[in-house]
């Protein structure tokens, strides 16, 4: 249970969670987890649901990710990756309790967000929310959500977003974890508690 979120800005994308994970949905089992995982150089995802699973299958996504990029002899694309996690969670449906965010940037399409859904459904999408703190910020993503944000507007989108989550959300909290990823390289963000965007009920 978590809060999790990636978007597209103009030449980038900000992927981004809070950092507890809980046990049995309301059990607060660690405040400091980091929940956005490299698979690649230029390619993150991001883990919401059980933590055990998710950590296998990004394990395994990243041994088949490098295993491609060798055979490609190129960086592989993020829709490339996204599939990985897509037919791992698929393969392993019966077993497996965890959805993913993969975000990143590639020479062919730019910046890019895809879900892999419970079960394993793939979508590509400008921006996406999702874990239980999400419920809480529906309204307020697709209030605010614009195309083509530069990447100032996009981290202050993302922390807005991901304080009222972590505010309304009793397991979800501790830090912020940002990753800006562009054409230039990834560039990580810890934005603390007592340092988010303070709103009216705090």
């Amino acid at each position: 249970r978590t809060t999790i979120l990636a978007v597209t800005f103009n030449g980038g994308v900000i992927i981004g969670s809070d950092s507890r994970a809980s046990i049995g949905g309301s059990y607060v089992s660690s405040k400091t987890i980091n929940k956005l995982i490299q698979v690649h150089d230029r390619i993150f995802c991001c883990i919401a649901g059980s933590l055990a699973d998710a950590q296998a299958v990004t394990k395994a996504a990243k041994f088949q990710i490098s295993f491609h990029s060798i055979q490609m002899e190129s960086p592989p694309l993020v829709k490339a990756a996204a599939s990985v996690l897509k037919e791992l969670c698929y393969n392993n449906k019966e077993e497996l309790q965890a959805g993913f965010i993969t975000a990143g940037w590639d020479r062919k399409k730019g910046p890019q967000v895809y879900t892999v859904a419970l079960g394993g459904m793939l979508l590509s999408q400008p921006f996406t929310i999702g874990g239980s703190g999400s419920t809480y910020i529906y309204g307020y993503a697709d209030a605010k959500y614009k195309p083509d944000m530069s990447k100032e507007e996009c981290l202050q989108f993302a922390k807005n977003a991901l304080a009222l989550a972590m505010g309304r959300d009793n397991v979800s909290g501790g830090v912020a974890h940002l990753v800006v990823i562009t054409e230039e390289g990834v560039e990580h963000v810890v934005i603390p508690g007592d340092k988010l965007p303070k709103f009216h009920d705090e």
